[in-house]
C-alpha cells in the first residue's frame, strides 16, 4: 500500500539520466511531484511523461519539480529523455528500493501472469518535506492535468 498523505516523505538517493546523484532532501524549500512510472518509452508511460512535458511551463509557475522514477537503467531514461524531449530528471531506481520504501511496488497482473512492478502512483510534497497528495491507480492519459488541476 502506498505511503498516505500527511506524513513526511521518505528521503532517498538515486542516479538521474546523467549518472548525477539526486537527494530528495536536497529539494527542501521546493514542491516535488515525484512520480513513480513502470518502464520507458512502453505507451502509457510515454504518454505521461509526454503530458508532463506538454504542461511542463505551467507546472514551473506554480513552482512545482518534477521527478520521475521507474527501476529502468540510467542509459535507459537517458534514451528516453532525449527521444522525447523530457525537461525534468528521471531518477533510476533500478533495485525498485524507492519504489518498495514509498509502497508502490508489487506483484501485477497481465495476460493473465503475475510479474512484479511498479504501481503507476504519484506524491505531491510540499516543501517541507510532507506528503500533500498521493494519487494511485493513475490513468496516464490526464493524470498531468489532475495534478494541475489540484494545484
Amino acid at each position: 500500500m502506498a505511503l498516505q498523505a500527511g506524513i513526511k516523505a521518505p528521503d532517498f538517493e538515486l542516479p538521474d539520466e546523467e549518472g548525477n546523484l539526486h537527494r530528495l532532501s536536497n529539494y527542501q524549500g521546493e514542491t516535488v511531484l515525484l512520480y513513480f512510472y513502470p518502464k520507458d518509452d512502453t505507451p502509457g508511460c510515454t504518454t505521461e511523461a509526454c503530458n508532463f512535458r506538454d504542461d511542463f511551463s505551467e507546472y514551473q509557475q506554480a513552482g512545482v519539480t518534477i521527478l520521475g522514477i521507474s527501476p529502468d537503467s540510467i542509459a535507459s531514461h537517458t534514451e528516453f529523455k532525449t527521444k522525447h524531449h523530457l525537461p525534468f530528471t528521471l531518477l533510476a531506481d533500478t533495485d525498485h528500493q524507492v519504489a518498495e520504501q514509498y509502497g508502490v511496488w508489487g506483484v501485477k497482473k497481465m495476460f493473465g501472469n503475475e510479474y512484479e512492478g511498479v504501481y503507476r502512483t504519484s506524491f505531491l510534497i510540499d516543501p517541507e518535506g510532507t506528503i500533500q497528495e498521493v494519487f494511485e491507480k493513475v490513468n496516464p492519459k490526464n493524470h498531468s492535468e489532475e495534478v494541475l488541476a489540484l494545484l
